[in-house]
């Protein structure tokens, strides 16, 4: 399957975004269609043996739109035109708009009169509404051939309202020059000031729809625009995207890290606020990895590029926030059936309308007033844009302190969650593990360091690490093993190459599958280290246990504290562990977590979240990404921790950039707060067309002898859509 992002061209509404969703949704080949209003942009997702991207322009095009690939390097300067147009348009149609006010209504106003004559005024004012008209050609030129094509929308909807207003004033004009009286009211004024509110809506809208996107153009800013190669002692400036995997770069003070690196030569401070949220400048010295896009604050160092392109962790965040935009929340989809037969319908009310205030006896010149404030008041726009724009606004907010949400699915799912489970290690321990204590049985502690040398010498698994470095620290020889095999959750096992005795490293359960008698005051010792929250790593050597190793990895400083708060906000929390019922209960104990689940493998951890949601719970897994990614995918929301550059980007729903604890009830209140906003958006939108439509249907006159205006009712519309994309760009001034 390829995807692709394509930049949609004439999509001005809702209804426009569920004109084309419905071309392309459905059609063979095409697996996943996201058409986001707020950005104007097409994710599509397709078999490429079956369709070209010509062709899926081509659908596109055929439901009336033009679509091209996309293009970030022009799009800054795209949304700033974009916008610059949406202005000067307002200022002309506002310029214009004044004197055919003043001259429509000027008298009524107590304005000074004008000594012209009444057939002069009426002129006037159709030259001013056909100037005004003419700077809006675009809504004229997009609504009618969206009749044309059977696919109305809302540019449809004014202009009919307009042009029905410009026809009827027509013929009133020209029944008053043949006869001389001015039979009725003409609308020329009403017409300027649609058009004029309209304007000023769509310049508002474009104005904070771009204020709503700017995450990913900050994220893009973050990349660097050169680096400095060092090559034969002499520094070469070259463009950033220049820089290859091994090339050894500099980077001065005050410079931005060109791409993903190790630092070679110096020490530095780096800000990687942007990157990972984190405030306080980090300290880096000779064999630390830096990140690219971040900033070095100290002196001159000397790195080796590690990733590049897109392979780079701020490559990898832009593409998880693009991706987080590609998909649709569940809530949307609703949203998009309504929007698409909204405007439709609004015509039909529009058309019914009329009819019934003339079969009322109303005057034509009432019922056609009518008819023009329900065609533009009804708003497709505030539906459209309700649910994108608070998306654009969560991802981005998150994004910015280092939490990616790569699914707009994970924002309905955070309401509903009760029960948060923690892996232990790298998770609410510093994911440092360190040996603390050895006990031997009647043998040397070297020769028993010796043999755990030489199998941990063998394994990644961390505790595996902090044995090798524990016997590297004593310098420790080793012995050559063959016949090496590892054991997920249990240990490893290998023989000696000299004399081939069975040698193992592992705790009880590798012990009991290789039938390893264990005495009741062994036991006791391994319970005591476990009580004391160590992992009690076991050490046999052929028929008899030689000793125990106790590691410890202490939990993270902020843990107790977001357990704390977690609690606070009605979750249940769980430790889920493989560790003993002893050290998980400790740690447990020490942390405050009620609940925990200890002596579980990896490949058992997801069954583990499938009992807990079989009981009905919503699970929120939290884990490092790579060991947990059963449990991570299980759960009904996944966050993987990230630990630097080493980040899993893949694993989970939500990832955070850097391992600050504080992050996980922070994604949640953010993911929270978001779908919040998606529901009060798409309620003051409905809200909105629930009132609205009525109202300029003439549903209080009868009874309070109220009726809207047509002007009154644009500006009701083109506000609405306003008001929902504000409501969304107030998320980025709250803290959390």
């Amino acid at each position: 399957m390829k995807k692709i992002i394509l930049k949609i061209i004439g999509m001005h509404c809702g209804s426009c975004a569920a004109i084309i969703q419905k071309a392309l949704d459905g059609k063979k080949g095409i697996a996943n269609v996201n058409i986001n209003i707020a950005n104007e942009k097409g994710y599509v997702e397709y078999d490429e043996t079956i369709y070209s991207t010509k062709k899926i322009i081509g659908f596109i095009k055929e439901a009336g739109y033009e679509a091209e690939i996309f293009d970030e390097k022009n799009e800054k300067n795209n949304t700033a035109k974009k916008v610059n147009r949406a202005r000067k348009i307002f200022f002309f149609s506002l310029v214009l708009t004044l004197p055919l006010v003043y001259l429509a209504m000027g008298e009524m106003l107590a304005l000074p009169s004008l000594d012209i004559s009444e057939k002069t005024n009426l002129f006037s004012q159709l030259a001013f509404t056909i100037f005004v008209m003419t700077i809006n050609f675009r809504i004229y030129h997009s609504g009618i051939k969206a009749i044309f094509r059977l696919k109305p929308n809302m540019d449809t909807l004014i202009a009919l309202g307009t042009s029905v207003s410009f026809i009827y004033s027509l013929v009133i004009l020209y029944l008053f020059v043949s006869s001389g009286d001015l039979l009725t009211h003409v609308y020329f004024e009403g017409i300027g000031m649609i058009l004029t509110f309209i304007a000023l809506g769509k310049y508002l809208e474009n104005k904070t729809k771009g204020a709503t996107s700017s995450a990913i153009r900050k994220l893009m800013k973050l990349q660097a625009s050169y680096a400095t190669l060092l090559k034969n002692n002499e520094e070469i400036k070259i463009p950033a995207t220049d820089v290859k995997i091994n090339d050894i770069l500099v980077v001065k003070a005050g410079e931005k890290i060109p791409t993903d690196a190790v630092i070679i030569e110096g020490r530095t401070t780096i800000d990687e606020s942007a990157i990972t949220g984190e405030s306080m400048p980090v300290e880096k010295n000779i064999k630390d990895e830096v990140i690219g896009g971040t900033i070095n604050q100290g002196g001159r160092i000397v790195i080796k590029a590690l990733r590049v392109g897109a392979d780079t962790m701020l490559a990898q965040i832009i593409k998880t926030v693009e991706d987080a935009l590609s998909q649709k929340a569940p809530i949307q989809k609703m949203v998009d059936q309504v929007s698409y037969y909204f405007v439709p319908t609004v015509i039909l009310i529009s058309l019914i309308s009329l009819g019934i205030w003339l079969l009322l006896g109303q005057s034509l010149s009432f019922s056609l007033t009518i008819l023009v404030s329900v065609l533009v008041i009804a708003c497709p726009c505030a539906l459209g844009l309700a649910t994108p724009t608070a998306i654009m606004m969560g991802t981005g907010v998150a994004a910015n302190r280092g939490i990616l949400i790569k699914n707009p699915e994970v924002l309905e799912k955070a309401t509903e969650v009760d029960t948060v489970v923690f892996d232990k290690t790298g998770t609410l321990t510093e994911g440092k593990p360190e040996v603390v204590d050895i006990s031997a049985f009647n043998v040397p502690e070297e020769k028993l360091i010796k043999i755990a040398y030489s199998l941990a010498s063998h394994s990644n698994h961390p505790l595996s690490q902090a044995l090798v470095n524990f016997a590297k620290k004593k310098k420790s020889p080793k012995v050559e093993l063959n016949k090496i095999e590892e054991f997920d959750g249990r240990g490893m096992k290998a023989f000696c190459k000299s004399h081939g005795t069975r040698l193992l490293l592992g705790n009880e359960k590798l012990l009991k599958q290789e039938n390893i008698k264990i005495y009741d005051e062994q036991i006791e010792t391994i319970n005591s280290f476990a009580r004391k929250g160590q992992t009690p790593i076991l050490i046999a050597h052929g028929e008899n246990l030689f000793g125990i190793i106790g590691i410890m990895d202490r939990p993270r400083e902020e843990a107790k504290s977001v357990v704390e708060i977690l609690k606070k906000s009605g979750k249940e929390v769980i430790l889920l562990t493989g560790d003993k019922k002893e050290v998980a209960q400790t740690i447990a104990k020490e942390l405050g977590i009620d609940d925990f689940i200890a002596e579980v493998i990896p490949q058992e951890k997801h069954a583990h979240i499938k009992d807990l949601q079989k009981k009905g719970k919503k699970v929120v897994m939290v884990g490092d990404g790579i060991n947990d990614a059963p449990a991570l995918v299980q759960a009904d929301i996944g966050i993987a921790i990230g630990g630097g550059t080493d980040i899993a980007i893949e694993a989970g729903d939500i990832v955070l950039t850097n391992t600050d604890l504080q992050n996980i009830p922070r994604a949640i209140e953010i993911s929270n707060y978001t779908f919040k906003k998606i529901k009060q958006n798409l309620f003051w939108a409905f809200i909105y067309n629930t009132i609205s439509i009525p109202l300029a249907a003439g549903g209080l006159y009868l009874t309070l002898g109220i009726l809207l205006s047509p002007p009154i009712a644009a500006a009701a519309m083109a506000f609405s859509s306003v008001s929902v994309v504000t409501n969304s760009l107030i998320m980025k001034y709250r803290k959390f």
